[in-house]
């Protein structure tokens, strides 16, 4: 994702990170690439639709990863479109 993040869209990042939480959990959560999933996805929060937003906030919450740019990014989208 560090490199090439870019090329992934909205829905390979949020299916990505829901994947991660449901067949990884917590074991990722010391993993450098989830980090960086992480920011990918705060970074592009924008262009998610609902389902993804909710893919996002489920699969990093499963994970245990405390990355408050995620959940401010996706607080404020998610609130944004309230």
């Amino acid at each position: 994702f560090a490199n090439e993040g870019r090329r992934f869209s909205a829905r390979n990042l949020a299916t990505t990170a829901h994947r991660v939480g449901k067949f990884g959990g917590n074991r990722f959560r010391r993993d450098r690439r989830l980090e960086t999933l992480a920011c990918a996805c705060g970074r592009r929060v924008r262009e998610f639709e609902p389902q993804h937003i909710a893919n996002v906030a489920w699969g990093f919450a499963k994970t245990e990863l405390t990355d408050p740019r995620l959940f401010e990014a996706v607080a404020a989208e998610t609130s944004r479109r309230v």
